[in-house]
């Protein structure tokens, strides 16, 4: 009999027949049972989203351009972006050119959120016109969607596509939206341009995303609203301000262009204000509540301190909010203030955090907009400018904007943010077929840009939002500036146009010469 030890060690060293039948088992289970893990370690992951999206590996956005119906994952653009997939859909092969609306459609931010679907609509329904009810004027227009990501990150990804669009066969004439003044967006369009694909803004209004006399450093960059320092101007015109009796509330968060432009414009205006700005720091990120609350209570101590009626605010919709609420807790309640600020004042109407109880208190919130519903609406009592728009061309945009829309689901009107993207997308239409040589099926992509100078006089677009007559460096002459002021209710109720030339534009609309 063989001792324990034997035993054991003959329990532990193998034959080479059951070293072979190990094996066998060993590679039965792997090849049986590990064949799904060995192909996810080997094969890459599908980030997919549709055509023409994906999901960066840094990211779970859909990032990208479609317009075959994608909806970036965003419920409230399904029912638009299946409107631009039938449309583009029913368009004939080498009769159309391409344009493209880039925004931020999956920001999360809730403000951003509603203006996006607005402009979108607002896109959609000018390409149907453009389409469907333009005497059957050519080329016709396929629309797409182009989303750069929450605060506009992957914008260099989705520009790259875009430049690839106007050297192909989808024949990119045009990039609208261009929704903010960022950082971001200013390189974008820089990119855009320099590769001259024609970009038309829609609501960037800082001074410094724009050309001049003397530079260009956005070829072929149009916009279709007003400068921030047109806005203050426009303000100041309105407002008749004591400037001695005013103060400026500035943001001191430097690259954010809308901010730096619009204190800029107000304190060129408020040159003979007494006191120095008050001055809050936003976070990194404007849309992120921060600290800058606790900073407005003791701003609003300190105008309690001073002779102050008016306010000018330079900064973003959050800290304006935040402004406001504090100013309605203030200890001089007894003393009634107006403040005054840029299109950012837009957001507040649908802002759920705003504190409606602050604008009972003797406080009035006034904005320069960039269009508003009631502007170009004949109503008792209010007379509509004889130039600088019309109110037929703010109908027809009506009757549009209604047939672009489900019936049960009709477009808010009352930010702008349609009216303005509508026009945006009419701009874009008229210089590309204004580009379009006779008898040639699109224009070339260099051509749309240099169209710009032509836009004016009878050549002028007629907006919803007023009249667009381009300078010859793509900026809106005289554009028509609604003052909207906030109603008790948060509701955003029409004031009167203003004009940053003080009067509205001659029946010609021909810009001045520049110095």
């Amino acid at each position: 009999m063989p001792d324990r030890f034997t035993a054991r060690l003959r329990r532990h060293v193998r034959t080479p027949r059951q070293k072979f039948v190990a094996t066998a088992v060993t590679a039965s289970v792997v090849l049986g049972f590990g064949t799904y893990g060995f192909t996810r370690l080997t094969t890459p992951e599908n980030r997919s989203c549709a055509e023409g999206v994906a999901r960066p590996l840094d990211s779970a956005e859909c990032i990208g351009v479609n317009g075959s119906g994608h909806d970036f994952g965003e419920a409230d653009l399904k029912d638009v972006a299946e409107s631009i997939r039938a449309e583009n859909a029913s368009l004939k092969a080498g009769e159309y050119v391409t344009v493209a609306v880039l925004l931020p459609l999956t920001s999360t931010d809730s403000g951003m959120r509603v203006k996006v679907l607005h402009e979108v609509q607002g896109a959609y329904a000018y390409q149907r016109r453009a389409n469907q009810e333009s005497n059957g004027q050519r080329p016709t227009i396929r629309l797409v969607l182009a989303n750069t990501g929450q605060g506009n990150a992957h914008w260099r990804t989705v520009v790259d596509r875009l430049v690839a669009m106007a050297d192909g066969p989808d024949r990119l004439r045009a990039v609208s939206g261009i929704a903010t003044s960022s950082g971001e967006m200013r390189e974008a369009v820089a990119a855009l341009t320099h590769a001259k694909v024609a970009v038309v803004g829609t609501t960037i209004t800082a001074d410094d995303i724009a050309n001049g006399p003397g530079r260009k450093p956005f070829p072929g960059l149009a916009r279709v609203s007003p400068t921030n320092s047109d806005e203050a101007r426009a303000l100041a015109n309105f407002g008749r301000v004591d400037a001695a009796k005013a103060l400026l509330v500035q943001d001191t968060r430097s690259g954010d262009h809308y901010v730096d432009t619009l204190k800029a414009a107000f304190a060129q205006s408020l040159k003979q204000a007494p006191l120095e700005p008050q001055e809050f720091t936003s976070a990194p990120d404007s849309t992120q509540e921060g600290t800058t609350a606790n900073t407005f209570v003791n701003i609003t101590h300190l105008i309690c301190d001073t002779r102050t009626e008016t306010v000018f605010f330079a900064g973003r919709h959050t800290q304006l909010r935040q402004f406001i609420n504090a100013l309605g807790d203030r200890g001089c309640v007894d003393r009634a203030f107006t403040v005054l600020t840029g299109d950012e004042g837009s957001y507040l109407g649908a802002d759920e955090k705003l504190d409606r109880k602050a604008l009972k208190k003797k406080v009035t919130v006034r904005y320069a907009a960039l269009a508003h519903p009631d502007a170009w609406q004949p109503a008792p009592g209010r007379q509509i400018p004889r130039t600088g728009g019309s109110p037929q061309a703010y109908a027809d945009f009506l009757a549009d904007i209604a047939k672009a829309a489900p019936k049960d689901r009709p477009v808010p009107l009352s930010d702008g943010q349609a009216i303005i993207a509508y026009d945006a997308m009419a701009t874009a239409v008229h210089a590309i077929r204004q580009a379009t040589p006779e008898g040639v099926a699109y224009p070339s992509k260099e051509d749309v840009g240099t169209q710009w100078p032509q836009v004016k006089g009878s050549l002028r677009v007629q907006g919803a939002s007023g009249w667009i007559c381009l300078d010859n460096y793509g900026n809106p002459y005289n554009k028509a500036v609604p003052i909207v002021e906030l109603a008790q209710d948060g509701s955003p109720r029409f004031v009167q146009t203003a004009w940053p030339e003080g009067r509205p534009p001659t029946s010609t609309c021909l810009p001045p010469k520049k110095g």
